[in-house]
């Protein structure tokens, strides 16, 4: 008789993989009203850019292009928490975002092994995954599936369409692509992080490191420290980076050891290295590519380079297609190509489910797409706000009771859209809209121009502003001719989306600190008008370090304004939204304080 644990549970969305798509789809569901799961097979959240791995967020280039909502959300948390960007902390930041998060239930350690299939109807019943922690299978339940796994695991064991390797050249008019269709992918990168020190550092590699002795070991990929984070470490293309992954992470062992000796000891520019410490390697490689979905429409480097204009918007790219060499550091040639690419892009909602399977989305690095725009949607910054995008969705769709297809056109396609613009994020060519009540009311402040307060564009563009300016002290007012009762203020501050908030890929001598960005309004007070005419505070924010906020409020008045009192460091305060609400639902969570720990020994 078995001894093993088994649990059952039921939700409307289920997602699986925590890294960063994993993590703001789970966000958005819930926060959207949705009873979601999120199924992750590491102890830690993050993915790439966890503690385990630690790749930058890389995202869009250019100026303002930087993406928002939960990622900025999440990374503005880390540099409040985190002045000195330690990965640990940046666990935490996570951690509490997803395991603090209301209607969201986090399942760690937590691998899905298969799938039971309603296959009348061509959909995902629930899901098997074994926990080794606690040794417990666990089946999940759902309505709806977003897999965010990377390696779209839901696809073997669903039956899900997918593709993988690199088109021929002809079948989509792609320049890029090689001639001839083939398996070969992006390889695996395992990471170093070094630290400067005041003092020389030795160092001794196990005899096990492959030994590189001359610069013609290394073409095109070294130069002495400045190595950024060590990127181009990458093999595992010409294999299957899935079923070859134990026997690529033991080469890529073997290789990254040996790295760093050639780095200390024998390459031409070793002084530069001497007070250099190696300060970590990682034991799980980040992947780049393997399975990509098919979903009703397949991204190509022609939607790229033709700016991604579709009607069916949910999100955007703008890194370059960087284009790795499946040989990897097997290649003698430089490691990747950047092949250019418009910056912003959109992305269609069409590239998040899958064609075939009825109730499955994705979202991060394993979307429809061809390998060519792979090599631009595959980073990051884009897979978050992917991620945030497939979420949101999926808790719509549960609201309606409709399937992904279905929720793509005419208004239900609206509402997502005007959804995700609320949640701060960008569209690129779809405004926010305003509500009824900030149009009825007169606005003005100390003279200042208030135009950009209601544009619907929450973001500079370059050389355009679309903010509103002021200083500390300064007041943005509205009034009506009569009574109106508002339920709420939606706020968009400036968090300086020129800084791309990456935690650090080398640590210098004088250490990586971080500070909330200079901009950012801190303390602030809302005023409303009573019936004699005089303004009383009605709240008062002395602490605040988030770009979006939706306060909920709940006032009949004359007259409402907010006073900006000071910035983490700014001598002007700049606002690209305040607009009341007729309607607000807070989906920031405060996560109350813990208990002292005296209080829990007691109830033991």
């Amino acid at each position: 008789m078995s001894q093993l644990n088994y649990e059952s549970h039921e939700f409307d969305v289920c997602v699986v993989g925590g890294g960063m798509a994993g993590i703001c789809a789970a966000i958005a569901a819930a926060r959207n009203g949705a009873r979601t799961a999120l199924v992750h097979d590491r102890p830690v959240f993050g993915g790439n850019a966890s503690s385990e791995i630690r790749m930058w967020i890389c995202g869009a280039h250019g100026e303002h292009n930087k993406e928002a909502g939960l990622l900025e959300e999440i990374q503005l948390e880390n540099l409040y928490r985190n002045p000195s960007l330690n990965y640990s902390v940046w666990d935490s930041v996570l951690y509490g975002k997803v395991h603090f998060q209301p209607n969201l239930t986090p399942f760690l350690n937590c691998s899905c092994t298969d799938a039971t299939m309603d296959r009348a109807r061509d959909r995902i019943s629930s899901i098997t995954a074994w926990q080794l922690t606690s040794q417990t299978w666990h089946s999940i339940s759902a309505r709806y599936f977003i897999d965010c796994s990377g390696d779209s695991i839901l696809a073997p064991v669903s039956g899900a369409k997918f593709r993988i390797g690199r088109e021929a050249r002809s079948e989509f008019d792609e320049d890029i692509q090689p001639h001839t269709a083939d398996l070969k992918t992006m390889g695996n990168s395992l990471l170093i992080q070094i630290r400067r020190t005041n003092e020389p550092q030795t160092y001794t590699p196990p005899r096990w490191a492959y030994k590189f002795t001359q610069p013609e070991d290394l073409p095109h990929r070294i130069d002495g420290v400045k190595a950024a984070n060590f990127w181009w470490l990458e093999i595992g293309g010409l294999d299957d980076t899935i079923k070859d992954a134990e026997a690529i992470r033991n080469e890529l062992t073997k290789i990254a050891y040996g790295v760093w000796d050639y780095i200390k000891n024998h390459a031409p520019e070793r002084e530069t290295a001497k007070n250099w410490a190696l300060e970590w390697i990682g034991s799980l490689p980040g992947k780049r590519e393997n399975r990509r979905y098919v979903g009703d429409h397949i991204l190509t480097q022609n939607d790229l380079r033709s700016g991604g204009l579709f009607d069916d918007i949910v999100a955007y790219g703008g890194w370059s297609m960087d284009d790795h060499h499946p040989g990897g550091l097997l290649y003698e040639g430089p490691p990747t190509t950047f092949h250019p690419c418009p910056s912003p892009y959109g992305i269609p909602y069409r590239c998040l489910y899958s064609s075939n399977i009825e109730n499955l989305f994705m979202a991060g690095r394993n979307i429809s797409v061809t390998h060519a725009a792979l090599s631009s949607t595959r980073v990051m910054g884009t897979c978050a706000i992917l991620g945030q995008a497939a979420g949101t969705a999926a808790a719509i769709c549960s609201q309606h009771k409709c399937d992904p297809r279905e929720l793509g056109v005419g208004s239900r396609l609206r509402q997502l859209q005007q959804t995700l613009l609320e949640d701060d994020c960008w569209l690129p060519g779809v405004p926010r809209e305003i509500s009824d009540l900030a149009r009825s009311a007169e606005l003005f402040s100390n003279g200042k121009d208030t135009l950009h307060l209601l544009d619907g564009l929450d973001r500079d563009r370059e050389n355009e502003s679309h903010a509103w300016e002021g200083q500390p002290g300064d007041n943005i007012e509205y009034s009506w001719p009569q009574e109106v009762t508002i339920q709420g203020l939606h706020l968009t501050f400036d968090s300086n989306l020129n800084n791309d908030k990456r935690m650090p890929c080398t640590y210098p001598q004088n250490g990586s600190r971080s500070a909330v960005p200079k901009s950012l309004v801190k303390s602030y007070r809302i005023e409303a008008m009573d019936e004699a005419g005089r303004w009383k505070v009605i709240l008062h924010e002395e602490n605040n370090y988030q770009r979006l906020v939706r306060l909920p409020l709940t006032v009949r008045t004359r007259g409402l304004r907010l006073i900006p009192e000071q910035t983490w460091g700014s001598s002007i305060v700049r606002l690209f939204a305040c607009e009341p609400l007729d309607v607000c639902t807070p989906k920031i969570p405060q996560v109350p304080d813990g208990p002292a720990f005296n209080s829990v020994r007691g109830r033991a």
